[in-house]
């Protein structure tokens, strides 16, 4: 028999609940084979989707999925969902161009009721579905899959308490796994551990077996009202404060539990939180041992597992900022590293290890990192907050009125600027440059390498006021950052190829996109480094020999750098005809990060043919 027999013979989720009851725990094992075959191919999330399998088979079994709407936190616990649920043959496309994408996608399927990849937002979202649910006359369920990362947000709190006073059928299931991507942290963490490791529940169970053992039904029994107190009196004490109905904790990996659970709270009116525990990785042993390892693997051989990736031939532009940000902070006591639950990604773990007490893991909190940034800033410490592009969106109020406003010393060291591949649309770093350009005491820093990001982050850490750094995924030019600490004037730029008629103003990494072109067409090259300020004197002396800019980005076009350079020119009365190259006004998708450039035009044959075309 096929490996995958049953499973190929489930292509919605109506085919799933036609099995036989029995039939179950088998389609979950050939699912979480299929899960581990597909990502040690394709590379993608796998610890956190072989955690979530029976979860997964049993929501699609209890509910009437696609018109009961489940949202999924985060996202990247959905393979199994999509399996399930028509995509299993697309699966070898996971996470390509024009393929199947690692989140739910509400263009995708209709089964994908909700576009996530950010993390807190189910809550609010399933809440919103409910109510619309209930005005509508409708008797649907909708269902909220959160990971306990999730709840260091204050977006989930913040719906919670909005769910709380709502009577509608509205189902919360904490996914407890005690892991993120980063270590858990914080009082909420501790709090959910202490429930299943309590010395009150321990002492207890042992008082039991020793007194019931010798009567077997008497212990099962006394065994299972142990399980239930353990839900009634210390979790509920949170939860039910917010208005739910608390359930749980119940094995998220025991379909017996899980089944005979969900089909109950169906018949529950009001919000309902179920608690599920389950374990990263869960059924593939070496995922098991260090979900860390595969939360997001490349492709691998199950059988072996991953291998020690050779020592690679150049640092990513991550590591380059890890080891500033450690040479800093030795020459700097005042120096102090945030992260908002992304240490291993930003390349602070060996900060983390040599500098504990001033690193700060705030959790999947960006508004709070922003502002407890500004408050150490106030005290005259030097914090530098090291977070994704695309994660800095959600403190965007707090980096206004906290940090810029107040002109607080605040360094944001902004990894994943520009496209980053497989994750797509929701990670891509598009846009900081347009919604920070526009808040008066910013500056925003675009390195063109890795020398150059050290150099730069440098110049930040010097300034008196915010500054951002932006930098991308992946390695740069190889070149040999070095360990100084000297930095670079503020918003000056440099010549690095002298053309006539026309002058490239490069901003970031794609100078080195551009540089052929220049070459073949006997164009001036400058390395801006600034997007702002802008290096105005060498902007005024570029107008007097040129009659032509081209602006060059890996962001927005509209409200980029290159629009503050139309901007400058149309202030100063100056004329000059421009082209901005930079990403278009649309949602780029997943897929190989070259790929994409060159689809946007931002290869270097895209940028010298689309230069050709406007200026020779």
């Amino acid at each position: 028999m096929a490996p995958f027999a049953l499973l190929e013979s489930v292509n919605s989720p109506q085919d799933l609940r036609s099995l036989p009851r029995q039939k179950l725990n088998d389609l979950a094992g050939e699912l979480r084979g299929f899960v581990l075959d597909t990502v040690s191919k394709t590379g993608g999330h796998l610890s956190s989707n072989l955690g979530t399998v029976e979860l997964t088979v049993a929501l699609h079994y209890v509910f009437n999925t696609p018109d009961d709407r489940i949202v999924w936190d985060v996202g990247h616990q959905t393979y199994p969902h999509k399996i399930l649920t028509g995509r299993r043959d697309r699966m070898s496309t996971l996470r390509q161009l024009d393929g199947v994408s690692g989140f739910p996608v509400r263009s995708e399927s209709e089964f994908d009721a909700f576009g996530t990849a950010h993390s807190s937002t189910s809550i609010s979202a399933a809440l919103g579905m409910a109510m619309a649910s209930k005005l509508q006359g409708s008797a649907r369920h909708s269902i909220a899959v959160i990971g306990d990362g999730a709840l260091t947000a204050g977006m989930a709190f913040e719906a919670m308490n909005n769910a709380g006073v709502e009577d509608c059928k509205l189902l919360v299931i904490l996914n407890d796994n005690d892991m993120s991507i980063s270590p858990p942290v914080g009082a909420l963490n501790r709090y959910l551990a202490q429930l299943m490791s309590g010395q009150f529940y321990a002492a207890a169970k042992d008082v039991g077996k020793r007194v019931l053992k010798g009567a077997p039904p008497l212990f099962e029994l006394v065994k299972r009202l142990e399980e239930t107190a353990k839900g009634m009196v210390v979790p509920a004490t949170l939860f039910e404060g917010f208005g739910f109905n608390y359930i749980g904790p119940i094995d998220g990996h025991d379909l017996d539990s899980l089944i005979p659970t969900l089909e109950n709270i169906k018949q529950l009116d009001g919000p309902q939180f179920l608690h599920v525990v389950t374990k990263k990785g869960q059924g593939y042993k070496l995922a098991e041992a260090d979900p860390v390892a595969y939360h997001g693997p490349g492709k691998f051989d199950p059988a072996v597992g991953i291998k020690s990736p050779p020592v690679a031939p150049k640092p990513t532009f991550s590591n380059v900022f890890g080891v500033w940000l450690c040479d800093a902070a030795a020459a700097d006591t005042r120096v102090v590293g945030i992260t908002p639950a992304m240490r291993e990604g930003s390349g602070m773990v060996e900060f983390a290890k040599r500098f504990p007490h001033r690193y700060f893991d705030v959790g999947i909190a960006e508004q709070h990192a922003v502002t407890f940034a500004a408050g150490l800033a106030c005290e005259g410490l030097k914090p530098v907050v090291a977070i994704y592009s695309t994660f800095l969106q959600r403190g965007y109020d707090q980096l206004v009125h906290d940090v810029a406003l107040q002109n607080l010393p605040v360094v944001f060291a902004l990894d994943r600027a520009g496209l980053v591949g497989a994750d797509g649309a929701t990670h891509a770093g598009a846009y900081d440059i347009a919604f920070l350009r526009c808040i008066p005491n910013m500056a925003i820093a675009c390195p063109s390498d890795e020398l150059q990001c050290r150099a730069l982050l440098s110049s930040a850490l010097a300034s008196e006021g915010p500054v951002a750094v932006r930098y991308p995924r992946g390695s740069g030019t190889g070149v040999d950052a070095g360990r100084s600490l000297d930095a670079l004037p503020m918003g000056k730029g440099e010549v690095v190829l002298a053309g006539k008629r026309v002058a490239v103003l490069a901003f970031g990494t794609l100078l080195h996109m551009a540089k052929p072109a220049a070459q073949q067409l006997d164009m001036t090259l400058v390395d801006m480094r600034w997007a702002k300020p802008l290096d105005e004197a060498l902007l005024t002396e570029l107008c007097k020999t040129h009659d032509c800019f081209v602006t060059i980005e890996e962001s927005a076009v509209a409200g980029g750098a290159g629009t503050a350079v139309l901007e400058w020119l149309h202030s100063t009365g100056r004329r000059c005809e421009v082209l901005q190259l930079g990403l278009p006004d649309t949602f780029i998708e997943h897929g190989d990060p070259a790929a994409l450039l060159a689809r946007v035009g931002l290869s270097a044959q895209g940028v010298e043919t689309s230069i050709r075309e406007r200026f020779f």
